[in-house]
């Protein structure tokens, strides 16, 4: 009986070989799709997941509540010390201090090597008690607990010392201190944000950064510093976050009681707070899912669509079959069984679509996409729940019209379509395939010209050929010697020494201006640069003059923002004091305010002042016209002043590019979906079409024998769906409008959602309808109608 079922399946599914193409194709990319948007989604909700103590995990985060809240993942450095000593909420606390792309050389080996790494850590001991990050060599009782001792991943000791054994060698930090490995790490997992790959003990962050290593910077808070906890069994956050205002409090005077505030943050929660710099929002995984369930859909729409379509065509073979004894079950689930085997080998050729795509969707995602079906235990249980889904969805109700055929009525010829799946029924589903695709190609549309606004908007200072060059100490025989150097290369227009550029952080100051005795309600932003940091950026002054040459803090230049919260003029505020952080100077000018952060950030109040010893980049502003020569010689002069550092450089626009990675990678991915959508589409219409061009074969022979025209037959055709088109746009732009304002209101600047969007998305939606339909339109309004004839 089987036999015979699978036999009559393959001769049906052979017999109509256009409609069981259209329907693989379109299940493969859906399922294609499917598979990696739940692999993208799986992969980051897995951050941190592998620690064994995890639920029990926290961070002491910072808010700064001023006029606005400002929040840090990390905490002025005194803080997990206070805490350990008055509280007993904890098992372990650990403070951890970050550094970014530092310089580890082997001064002991031959040859003096030397690397830059992406990030290490001054780590206290107790960290790997409450994060599993394992040593495959030492002692884990004592790691960390000397003075001078590091411990290094697997991977960093194959790459300093190849086959030797790391126990015992020393690395060197910064040319400034030396660490001998006492422990191997194994390799870091794919699924962490703790990128470091060394870490020291933390007793020597004291000899690197006083200020981080001692017990008295209550005032300073950034990212470097974090501190975690491991709760004891049976502790709840929330009685933990009661005592922290006590703890101010005790810590902080007057106002700083109120504005300095500490709480828990869960690290199931780090990788996805975008306040405390989390690397992907939930949102956009809420989001990316949706689209993969809606692209499924589309392609469900699709099977159900065509197998109602020429569901007639099978009603002889349904009402013999019935009139030998077949039950209406029996025909439902043999064609359970057809919609199966299309539905297996579109997943089977979905796997192999994507593992031909791997190193390109790899990038596209920006994460390490694997699919492996026999060790990911998920994608074991997503696999055959989404196949059973989709089997189900597309043909259950093709299958209960086809089973429920009346045999009378089949066999004399008395059915029409309204018996088997009326065109209504069609008109709703080609209506939700288009509402699918008109959401997508609106989002698209917004997203596309919000982050064109980004790139192309004026914000307030020069980013065009500004190489950013890393000062590995600020020695000021060095720095100016490498101010003279660089001054005399012919290429080199300007240059000014800096903490950062405009955009960046600057990290937060009080401000108390002339005669008011008390400090402002809001941070500044503070930056400190030469008196070139203005030309070289390009930074346009209003008022009063740029400041003079110094070493030490003097004179400030302040923002239109910051004048206008002070409430003055920008005349009234030239040669007016200011305490900032409490260092006094004179404003002698009022600069054009620019943006300092991206643009879902407000401009802040900021100022500028020369302070050398926080001249931490030189920013070079080049010609362009011989880029590579230019290059080479940077690098040469930079290697003549630090000849004992790694020399590394960084385009400006390309750092600011970063504050907007996540935008573009979510543009790349929705873009990427919306093509396939309008492709899944475009195959269920197509296939619509041919099979209405088939049967109106008579129709169009007797129209055109009567006179009607080419056109007069393509509108035929295209009429219906234009009206379809036009339904869904109805019920796609409110919706479109909405999630788009909300995507937008991340945005502090952003573009207005004006009715050019919508109308080009519309046009978009008729044009893609239209070239779908023309061609089997055309074919058909096309063929002599003698031969559309004598065909009936």
């Amino acid at each position: 009986m089987l036999g015979n079922y699978f036999k009559i399946i393959l001769r049906n599914l052979k017999r109509r070989k256009v409609y069981t193409l259209i329907n693989i194709l379109g299940l493969t990319l859906g399922f294609a799709s499917a598979i990696l948007i739940f692999s993208f989604v799986k992969y980051h909700l897995s951050f941190d997941t592998f620690h064994s103590k995890k639920d029990r995990v926290y961070r002491i985060v910072t808010e700064d509540h001023m006029e606005k809240v400002f929040y840090y993942p990390g905490t002025p450095p005194p803080v997990g010390k206070a805490f350990r000593n008055d509280y007993s909420f904890a098992e372990k606390v650990a403070r951890v201090y970050v550094m970014e792309e530092p310089q580890i050389s082997l001064p002991f080996l031959k040859g003096d090597q030397k690397f830059q790494e992406e990030g290490l850590a001054f780590a206290e001991p107790g960290f790997f008690d409450i994060l599993d990050f394992p040593l495959v060599k030492g002692d884990k009782k004592t790691a960390l607990t000397e003075p001078n001792t590091a411990l290094v991943t697997k991977r960093i000791a194959e790459k300093y010392f190849v086959d030797q054994d790391p126990v015992g060698k020393m690395i060197r930090l910064e040319n400034r201190l030396d660490f001998r490995i006492t422990g191997v790490l194994a390799n870091l997992p794919e699924n962490t944000d703790r990128k470091e790959e060394i870490y020291l003990s933390f007793v020597n962050l004291k000899d690197y950064n006083p200020w981080a290593g001692g017990d008295d910077g209550w005032g300073g808070v950034g990212s470097s510093f974090q501190c975690f906890l491991l709760l004891k069994p049976g502790v709840l956050p929330s009685a933990v976050n009661k005592v922290f205002p006590a703890f101010s409090r005790k810590y902080y005077q007057g106002d700083y009681a109120t504005e300095w505030q500490f709480r828990l943050q869960a690290l199931s929660d780090i990788h996805f707070n975008p306040d405390f710099e989390g690397k992907m929002s939930k949102r956009n995984l809420w989001t990316l899912s949706l689209i993969g369930i809606c692209l499924i859909i589309t392609a469900s729409v699709n099977f159900i669509n065509l197998a109602t379509a020429q569901a007639l065509s099978r009603a002889k073979e349904v009402g013999i079959r019935k009139a030998l004894g077949g039950f209406r079950t029996q025909l439902f689930w043999q064609f359970i069984a057809e919609t199966a085997l299309i539905a297996f080998t579109a997943m089977v050729l979905a796997f192999v679509l994507i593992r031909l795509a791997l190193p390109l969707l790899s990038q596209l995602f920006d994460v390490p996409v694997s699919i492996n079906f026999f060790r990911d235990i998920y994608l074991l249980i997503f696999l055959p729940l989404l196949l059973v889904l989709v089997i189900f969805l597309s043909g259950a109700y093709p299958g209960l019209i086809i089973a429920g055929v009346q045999p009378v009525q089949a066999l004399k010829g008395e059915l029409s379509q309204k018996h088997v799946g009326g065109f209504s029924l069609r008109r709703g589903l080609v209506v939700t395939q288009f509402v699918i695709s008109q959401l997508l190609i609106i989002s698209t549309l917004v997203i596309v010209y919000q982050m064109r606004y980004v790139n192309h908007a004026n914000i307030g200072f020069q980013k065009d050929a500004i190489i950013m060059l890393r000062l590995p100490t600020k020695e000021r025989s060095k720095v100016s010697t490498l101010r003279s150097e660089l001054s005399r290369l012919t290429a080199v227009e300007k240059l000014t020494f800096c903490n950062t550029a405009p955009i960046g952080s600057g990290g937060g100051r009080e401000i108390v201006y002339d005669a008011r005795t008390k400090k402002e309600n809001y941070d500044v932003i503070f930056k400190a640069g030469d008196d070139q940091y203005l030309s070289t950026f390009g930074l346009q002054l209003l008022a009063g003059r740029n400041l003079y040459p110094s070493d030490t803090i003097r004179e400030y230049l302040v923002n239109e923002t910051l004048v206008k919260k002070l409430g003055v003029s920008n005349k009234e505020v030239i040669g007016k004091n200011a305490m900032i952080n409490d260092i006094n100077g004179t404003i002698v000018g009022v600069i054009k305010d620019f943006h300092n952060e991206s643009f879902h950030k407000s401009i802040g109040p900021l100022c500028i002042t020369t302070k050398s010893n926080n001249y931490y980049n030189c920013a070079v502003k080049i010609s362009i016209a011989n880029l590579q020569p230019t290059l080479r010689a940077l690098q040469k002069t930079w290697e003549q002043v630090y000849p004992d550092h790694i020399y590394k450089y960084e385009f400006l626009d390309e750092s600011i590019a970063r504050f907007y990675k996540q935008d573009q990678r979510i543009q790349q991915l929705i873009q990427t979906f919306t093509a396939v959508a309008i492709l899944i589409a475009c195959l269920g219409l197509y296939g619509l079409v041919s099979f209405m061009a088939a049967r109106k074969t008579k129709e169009v022979g007797v129209r055109k024998i009567l006179g009607a025209s080419v056109q007069n037959i393509l509108w035929l055709f295209g009429k219906e769906f234009i009206r379809l088109v036009l339904i869904a746009f109805a019920i796609a732009a409110p919706l479109g409008w909405w999630a788009m304002n909300k995507w937008l209101d991340t945005f502090v600047y952003r573009i207005s959602l004006g009715a050019g969007i919508f109308i080009l998305a519309v046009f978009i939606s008729l044009l893609i309808a239209c070239l779908t339909v023309g061609y089997s339109s055309i074919k058909a309004a096309l063929m002599n109608p003698v031969r559309s004839l004598r065909s009936e």
